[in-house]
């Protein structure tokens, strides 16, 4: 079984080397200005829809200083999908920018690591050096989920079914996950923020955010592993070279420049 898998770029900012990269002084080279992408994913096959991730809200993303492109929902409509009809979204961890739209999924199984959600509703979710990256109130919604049975956990490796499997990786998050997908002629792995920016891999540089750099580490070794053949392509979570290395794109929808296919045919390195 393949699928359709599509990456919708809905926000964006312009940040610095020192700010986006894990004690970026180390090595020895000038800072500099660049462009980060805010993205979620849609997964279609075997008859269904899984939304995985739904991005930042728009009020928290413009008070955080981000760029809005298009409201993430709204995005799904225009795609031909109503978030209050999804009924499985994929959760690849916590932050503000991949749960932010939670409570507009009503009906919709959440689909999380235990170690993710054990996390972020434990006694550790406050401090500050994991908190900035989250807000209150969305983390509230999740735990809501959980209490209207809503939310599923696995640890380790979550079969869905037609050749979309989802993997736990840790490092950026305690639970981070990454997403496996089938596709014609491959695979396509969604690799969220186990990988922000493509050099994190090239050129072993971790993201500022980390809660276990060990892991982060094995998940960048992971990801290599997993990439290092034909046919398996790697998706970055916030790389503006996504667009370049997949050029095609939605065709009459009114947002087709930020709907992206994720494809192995035409991939580009």
């Amino acid at each position: 079984m393949t699928n359709e898998v599509w990456a919708v770029r809905y926000g964006t900012r312009v940040t610095t080397r020192t700010e986006a990269y894990l004690n970026w002084h180390v090595y020895g080279e000038p800072d500099e200005w660049f462009r980060m992408d805010y993205f979620f994913w849609i997964v279609r096959g075997g008859g269904r829809t899984t939304v995985v991730d739904c991005g930042f809200d728009p009020e928290v993303g413009r008070r955080r200083g981000r760029e809005v492109l298009v409201d993430p929902v709204d995005a799904l409509a225009a795609l031909g999908v109503d978030a209050a009809t999804v009924d499985r979204l994929v959760v690849s961890h916590a932050h503000y920018d991949h749960i932010g739209n939670l409570h507009r999924f009503p009906t919709a199984e959440i689909v999380v690591t235990a170690r993710e959600f054990a996390f972020w509703t434990g006694p550790y979710a406050d401090r500050v050096q994991f908190a900035h990256s989250t807000e209150k109130n969305e983390i509230a919604a999740l735990a809501r989920a959980h209490e209207e049975g809503r939310v599923t956990t696995f640890t380790g490796y979550c079969e869905l079914g037609d050749g979309f499997g989802l993997l736990e990786v840790g490092g950026h998050t305690p639970g981070q996950l990454i997403a496996r997908v089938a596709v014609a002629g491959g695979e396509v792995v969604l690799a969220a923020d186990a990988l922000h920016f493509y050099d994190e891999l090239t050129r072993d540089r971790p993201f500022f955010v980390v809660a276990d750099l060990e892991a982060m580490y094995a998940g960048f070794d992971t990801l290599r592993e997993i990439t290092d053949r034909p046919g398996r392509v790697l998706v970055a979570g916030h790389d503006t070279d996504v667009g370049r290395r997949f050029p095609g794109r939605a065709q009459g929808t009114g947002i087709d420049d930020l709907v992206i296919r994720l494809e192995v045919e035409g991939h580009r390195t």
